[in-house]
């Protein structure tokens, strides 16, 4: 079926919320996530010390160190806040869809959430190809995250199988950054199509994945039935 050329249009009633909402006063949490993103969007997530931190937050180090113990923890913060970001939306209007657009339209609402730090990350994944350390916690990290996306689109993110789900949304997502940093067209079409193909290409791999997640479950299964069955039958059953 042919990928939507655009998006469905933001309700006007969300619109008109979004303008009259009074903007929510900044905690020392916030005035510190917002310098980190600052920062990041100019040098190296590894360039960056906490005096830099404090500095642009107008604040103390003892203040800093309050509130948080590390840059990743910083970082952890605001990747918390842009899945409340997305998660307090109104999802209503996706009920009728198949799981593959709700996760498109879940994934593009992220994006939406993230225009504003958009060099950031961009940096973000500059500092990550080469640190793999990095790297390896930024897939932590956003494999929780990608838990709460699959659940705000309908899609099971529990057990084993909402794991591995988690990790292929990850990594997808990912790759589809890579695309929208650089896309500066306002209606994102590259984004759209490289999000539309990446979910195509991790339907195909996760129907692969949920078989390979039934083994076990068949396999124990097996053993179960083996157990149950009558010390005498193997016997029984030579004999006959």
């Amino acid at each position: 079926m042919a990928r939507r050329a655009t998006r469905k249009p933001v309700r006007k009633s969300a619109q008109s919320s979004a303008r009259t909402a009074a903007p929510a006063a900044q905690t020392e949490r916030d005035r510190i996530v917002a310098a980190f993103l600052a920062l990041l969007a100019d040098k190296p997530f590894a360039a960056i010390g906490f005096d830099d931190i404090a500095q642009r937050a107008g604040l103390s180090l003892a203040q800093l160190r309050g509130e948080f113990a590390s840059t990743l923890a910083i970082l952890a913060a605001h990747i918390k806040a842009t899945d409340r970001a997305v998660l307090a939306q109104d999802m209503g209007d996706m009920a009728e869809e198949p799981p593959r657009e709700r996760l498109f339209d879940v994934l593009m609402r992220r994006l939406d959430v993230l225009t504003a730090h958009r060099d950031a990350i961009r940096s973000l994944l500059r500092s990550a190809r080469g640190n793999p350390p990095l790297a390896l916690v930024l897939n932590g990290l956003a494999v929780r995250s990608q838990q709460w996306m699959l659940t705000a689109a309908g899609i099971s993110a529990s057990g084993p199988q909402g794991m591995i789900r988690a990790q292929g949304l990850a990594v997808l997502f990912a790759s589809v950054l890579r695309t929208w940093v650089d896309d500066d067209d306002p209606g994102q079409a590259r984004t759209m199509a490289a999000l539309d193909r990446a979910l195509a290409r991790g339907q195909r791999v996760a129907g692969l994945l949920d078989d390979l997640c039934s083994i076990p479950s068949r396999f124990c299964g097996l053993r179960a039935r083996r157990r149950r069955r009558p010390r005498g039958s193997s016997r029984e059953t030579a004999a006959a």
